[in-house]
């Protein structure tokens, strides 16, 4: 709620202006429509646009009838400060309440910490089973399913040298401890969009995750849903990447970023 009383006039105009220039998108807006849009003059809608060009708020193209106006260099500066200041895990944690209150599955949401999967938001299942999915937690990235979906999203060389600093130890007969077979694997996931950790972690658990992304298409966490693998059944992965990969795609939106058939390209 605002106070209608301290409200800047002349700013709440720059403002609308401002807004009808997004709005144009990259071809840009005249004067003359601009002037129309906010119901100003050419005269005060001129110094406005003056007034946001010295901020770098707004950028010109052209001379005299053929001048537009688009957004300027300072509003995506601003727009990764609005972003950054964000937390992943408060946008996370309601589509994490929609997803296990959907599969009944522990849900999880985790970032990249210097090559380690760390998870920063958790909602449990319904039920007496409780997954070691501790906050703050390092995990090994080659055998948990958001390392190895944020891995994916990475460039090669980039996961595989993360690989060879963090090491491959075996967790369970079925985790994969060869660099060769792990390259392999992270280009599996990168072309299905999600990755899985069948027993890989712990045995008898199985976990659906995918990655999220910001609007330059880089990876900034990612989110994956957990459950016994007897009750689940390998059978239901399909359908749980869909319903996850729809879960990340909105926090990505949230964020600004990229769904990720665009940015698994």
């Amino acid at each position: 709620m605002t106070d209608e009383s301290y409200r800047v006039q002349s700013l709440g105009r720059a403002l609308d202006v401002l807004e009808l220039v997004a709005s144009a998108g990259r071809e840009g807006a005249r004067l003359t429509d601009l002037a129309l849009g906010a119901s100003l003059s050419k005269a005060a809608t001129y110094a406005i646009l003056q007034t946001l060009l010295a901020r770098g708020l707004v950028a010109d193209t052209g001379d005299g009838m053929a001048r537009r106006y688009r957004l300027g260099m300072t509003m995506v500066r601003l727009g990764d400060l609005a972003i950054a200041n964000i937390a992943l895990a408060d946008l996370a944690m309601p589509e994490l309440r929609d997803l296990t209150q959907l599969l009944a599955m522990t849900s999880r949401v985790a970032i990249l910490d210097d090559g380690f999967a760390v998870v920063v938001g958790r909602v449990d299942a319904p039920g007496a089973v409780r997954f070691d999915a501790a906050l703050g937690r390092r995990e090994l990235p080659h055998c948990s399913g958001v390392g190895k979906a944020m891995l994916a999203a990475l460039s090669r060389e980039t996961a595989l040298n993360i690989l060879q600093r963090t090491g491959m130890p075996r967790r369970t007969p079925s985790t994969i401890t060869d660099l060769a077979a792990m390259d392999a694997e992270l280009g599996r996931i990168a072309e299905r969009r999600y990755a899985t950790d069948d027993e890989e972690d712990n045995e008898g658990v199985l976990c659906v995750a995918t990655s999220i992304f910001d609007r330059a298409g880089q990876v900034v966490g990612a989110i994956s849903v957990t459950g016994l693998k007897q009750v689940v059944g390998s059978s239901a992965i399909p359908a749980l990447a869909e319903a996850v990969i729809a879960a990340a795609d909105r926090i990505a939106q949230s964020l600004g970023g990229l769904p990720s058939a665009e940015a698994w390209r």
